[in-house]
């Protein structure tokens, strides 16, 4: 799963929008292990948006546990895009999500 958000300009975004994407990163975190679904990943700044990486078996109970958090984060445009297959596999299946 990849959650991709605008950032304000052409960087990494501003200070209030670094902090509030790692503080949600803490929550998915914490979701993630607690329902035992999957992992988080990390996440990659920069060309004024951010991507939020996550791992599991089942893309729709990862996509369960991080979706409040996800739609929290107050970032717009946003997406998310689930994957049912290995990252390595071209014929997987994919969903996009908007947020």
């Amino acid at each position: 799963m990849i959650a991709r958000y605008r950032l304000t300009g052409d960087g990494f975004g501003e200070p209030g929008e670094r902090a509030a994407v790692r503080a949600a990163q803490s929550l998915m975190s914490e979701a993630i292990e607690g329902a035992g679904v999957g992992e988080f990943d990390g996440n990659e700044f920069g060309g004024g948006e951010v991507a939020l990486f996550a791992y599991g078996p089942d893309a729709d109970a990862l996509f369960a546990v991080m979706e409040p958090v996800l739609r929290d984060l107050p970032l717009r445009p946003a997406h998310v895009v689930l994957r049912y297959g290995s990252a390595s596999e071209p014929s997987a299946g994919e969903r996009l999500v908007e947020l």
